[in-house]
């Protein structure tokens, strides 16, 4: 359990950073592209972390703070939805907010 837990934030932690990097990738091109590892990222770190929060719940020493978990899912989602406009049609604005909104939730996974 402890490896399949590990391997769930491996992939968790590489979604966040594919979001960010291709929010950067868009920024320093200064295309109207959107690259599509945003919305792909956006969709790993939404379906690890749904999963990462029910194999926590399995575990017997389990204290899980639910509001926090909802506004994560919650950001996550708006994520999500930024990601797949941005690649529908493509401003740096969008990818901005993605960044933006997927830095506010490594703050809130952190600080909270």
């Amino acid at each position: 359990m402890e490896f399949l837990y590990s391997s769930l934030v491996f992939l968790h932690l590489l979604g966040m950073a594919g979001i960010l990097s291709g929010f950067l990738m868009q920024l320093m091109t200064e295309s109207a592209k959107a690259p599509k590892s945003i919305l792909h990222s956006s969709l790993l770190q939404l379906v690890t972390g749904l999963l990462l929060v029910g194999v926590a719940e399995m575990g017997a020493e389990a204290e899980i703070n639910h509001f926090k978990i909802g506004v994560k899912l919650l950001v996550a989602l708006v994520v999500a939805v930024v990601a797949l406009l941005d690649v529908r049609k493509p401003t740096t604005g969008l990818a901005a907010t993605a960044g933006a909104l997927a830095i506010l939730n490594v703050g809130i996974a952190v600080f909270w």
